[in-house]
C-alpha cells in the first residue's frame, strides 16, 4: 500500500498530529508527506492512501483542506485533526462528518481522529475583553476561557498515542 500525509497546522497543533501518523506508518510506501498546498500533488494523486489531518475552521476543515478533499476520487481516507472547542467526541464526530462531506462518493473513509488544540493566546485575550466590555456575556466568556485553559494542554502524550493506535487499527489495504 501506497500512502500520502497532508495536513494543514496554522499553530503547529496538526502538524504534531502528522508526525505521529508517520510515526505509527511504515515508511515503505509514504509516497509524500507536508502541508496541504505544499505537498507534492503528483505522489499525493498516485497514493492509495491518504491521510489529511486539518485544523477545525468555523466547524469543518479549511477550505484549501477542502479542495483537497473534493479530488481523492478512489482513495482510502483517514481523516485527523484538532479542535480548539469542545472536548466531547459527538461535537468532534460532527467535525469529522463535515470534512468527510467533501470527499468524492467513491473515496473510502476508512477512519477518523479528532482532539483539542492549543489556540493562539489572542483567543484568550479577546475573550477577556469582551466579557469586561460586555458584562452580559461575562458568564459566556468564562466558559470559553475554561476551554482554552483546557484545550491549551493538547495535543499532549495520551492524544498522540490514540491517534496512533487508531491509525494502526485502520483497515489494510
Amino acid at each position: 500500500m501506497t500512502y500520502a500525509i497532508v495536513y494543514d497546522s496554522r499553530t503547529g497543533n496538526t502538524e504534531e498530529l502528522a508526525r505521529a501518523v508517520a510515526e505509527a506508518l511504515p515508511a515503505q510506501g509514504r509516497l509524500a508527506f507536508g502541508r496541504v498546498g505544499e505537498v507534492d500533488a503528483a505522489s499525493v494523486a498516485q497514493a492509495d492512501r491518504v491521510y489529511a489531518g486539518f485544523w477545525t475552521n468555523r466547524g469543518d476543515c479549511t477550505d484549501e483542506m477542502g479542495e483537497l478533499l473534493a479530488g481523492l476520487a478512489g482513495k482510502e481516507v483517514f481523516l485527523f485533526g484538532t479542535c480548539g472547542f469542545g472536548a466531547d467526541e459527538t461535537y468532534f464526530a460532527g467535525v469529522a462528518a463535515r470534512a468527510a462531506a467533501h470527499l468524492p462518493e467513491s473515496a473510502q473513509l476508512i477512519g477518523t481522529f479528532m482532539c483539542q488544540g492549543r489556540m493562539p493566546s489572542s483567543v484568550r485575550r479577546r475573550y477577556e475583553r469582551t466579557a469586561e466590555a460586555n458584562p452580559v456575556q461575562a458568564a459566556r466568556m468564562a466558559q470559553l476561557i475554561a476551554n482554552f485553559d483546557e484545550a491549551a494542554a493538547h495535543p499532549n502524550d495520551a492524544d498522540l498515542a490514540r491517534l496512533r493506535a487508531r491509525v494502526q487499527a485502520a483497515p489494510s489495504a
